[in-house]
């Protein structure tokens, strides 16, 4: 394997001339630095990047703590976030917190150990001593999807507020009147956003939410299929169940069926965060599209400028409701996913 310097006898410079080329110091003249950079494609000569760190205190790396590696939505999201640091020339280390908040700081401990140059969090809680610690010590730190209140944080995120009003709205037009939802752990934003989203939304329509009609899940399909059985023992069972993430719908429905009762025949069902399966599921569910790519595009770039200086900018981006068939809507085979308009209220 080519070493630096053979390149630098390659080039016929030295071996500080061929480190100011490859670390793109201006003070190399274009002719020393064509050469260099010939003799690297010559030689096939790759820079050692743990020695580079240590000479430039940066590693090019970024950190990423989701919440649940399994759940579809978080697996886009880690997806599009390894492309696009990719595309800027960062990698990306990935811990998956599988919502435990003992198992977060385990990740997060372990990436600024290793010397990571910024860190993209969802995080589980809002409590975490370390997340704190690490952003008031000036931790280059973005929060995706999630985030620490009053945490001086760029935070990348979608508005779910906008999109669960088109579906209490959509749901209203449809006739129905009493709608339960499956939460998120009170410990997130998003669990806490989505209830009362939901809430003020059916307020809009003169319906309330009951106690009973809230039931408290974990962003877990298990809590999905147990809190939807509770909802179908209820004396006057609810006429639709809104689970605030995929999984959660997913258990709801496994639930459903487990009692012989068909969607949305006996009682519908709606989601947030679509996934791909649901085309397929019968019927195709309605569920709240976040733009998940864009989402963690976004994100990166917002780290990557506060890693090279410049000032980053928390970013909101529009959700949107996906129109199926799992709530009683009239469509024909080829109309099972049409996108209802945001609303701009």
């Amino acid at each position: 394997m080519a070493s630096i310097k053979d390149v630098a006898a390659e080039a016929g410079v030295s071996v500080a001339t061929v480190s100011r080329v490859l670390n793109d110091h201006p003070s190399v003249s274009a002719d020393a630095r064509a050469r260099v950079l010939a003799a690297v494609e010559a030689l096939g000569y790759r820079p050692n990047a743990v020695a580079r760190s240590l000479r430039t205190d940066q590693t090019h790396t970024l950190g990423l703590v989701i919440s649940d590696v399994m759940n579809p939505y978080f697996t886009e999201l880690a997806r599009s976030v390894e492309e696009e640091a990719r595309a800027l020339g960062y990698s990306v280390i990935i811990g998956n917190a599988d919502e435990r908040p003992e198992l977060q700081d385990h990740h997060v401990r372990t990436l600024l150990d290793r010397r990571i140059d910024g860190l993209l969090v969802s995080p589980t809680d809002g409590g975490s001593p370390l997340m704190l610690d690490a952003a008031r010590a000036g931790t280059p730190m973005v929060f995706v999807d999630r985030w620490i209140p009053g945490v001086d944080v760029p935070v990348v995120r979608a508005d779910g507020q906008a999109a669960v009003r088109d579906l209490v709205a959509h749901l209203y037009r449809l006739g129905h009147r009493r709608l339960a939802i499956i939460a998120g752990p009170a410990a997130t934003t998003t669990g806490r956003e989505r209830v009362e989203a939901f809430r003020e939304a059916l307020g809009a329509y003169g319906l309330g939410l009951p106690d009973e009609y809230i039931g408290q899940g974990d962003f877990q399909a298990e809590s999905g299929r147990r809190v939807t059985e509770g909802f179908l023992d209820l004396p006057e069972p609810p006429e639709v169940v809104f689970a605030a993430d995929n999984l959660m719908a997913l258990g709801a429905l496994d639930a459903i069926r487990a009692r012989g009762l068909s969607v949305p025949c006996d009682i519908a069902l709606a989601a947030f965060d679509d996934i791909p399966w649901f085309v397929h599921t019968d019927p195709p569910i309605t569920a709240i599209a976040q733009p998940t790519g864009e989402l963690g595009r976004a994100a990166v770039r917002a780290l990557v400028d506060r890693i090279e200086g410049r000032p980053p900018q928390s970013v909101t981006l529009p959700a949107r409701l996906v129109a199926r068939r799992s709530c009683g809507e009239d469509l024909s085979p080829g109309q099972n996913q049409t996108p209802v308009q945001r609303s701009t209220s």
